[in-house]
């Protein structure tokens, strides 16, 4: 079977940086990647790559910033009051939060902090950056009316419920 829309894929995959420094792999995980093709659980560049593609296939793919996790928007980095971190004793850079915003739920990373003033980042730490996928198709196979009402596959390397 041949990766579609609906199809329920498993990959194994590395991703690399333009450094060739490894940022995360499938590969010391005891299952693959399973995800629901068409349907925005993986980023767009690395979907559209392997479009059409069937299990035992292997490829290289590199995302730009625009079809990965986005260009850097420098508006997404504040200075934010240290009191509006309220009942945290310690905060380090590297430290992440989720906050409410005009669009939405956001992640947030810490990347200073001083005295009274905390320096935040709402971009994906990903964001900006060319990505690089060494991927294997594990396998192909047509996704279950409850995995396709849901949006997302159950079961092995998949959503558990």
């Amino acid at each position: 079977m041949q990766i579609a829309e609906n199809a329920v894929v498993a990959i194994h995959y590395t991703l690399t940086n333009d450094a060739g420094d490894t940022l995360d792999s499938s590969r010391e995980r005891d299952e693959p990647l399973a995800y629901l093709h068409g349907h925005g659980n993986i980023i767009p560049g690395l979907e559209k790559a392997l479009l059409g593609k069937q299990s035992g296939d292997t490829l290289k793919v590199t995302v730009e910033p625009a079809e990965g996790y986005g260009e850097r928007h420098e508006g997404l980095i504040q200075e934010v009051p240290r009191e509006a971190f309220q009942g945290v004793d310690e905060l380090e850079p590297g430290m992440q939060f989720q906050a409410s915003t005009d669009a939405g739920p956001r992640m947030f990373t810490i990347t200073d902090v001083q005295d009274d003033v905390v320096t935040v980042d709402g971009n994906h730490p990903l964001a900006g950056a060319t990505l690089h996928f060494d991927v294997e198709v594990a396998d192909v196979r047509a996704a279950s009316a409850e995995e396709l009402s849901h949006g997302h596959v159950h079961g092995p390397g998949g959503h558990e419920h």
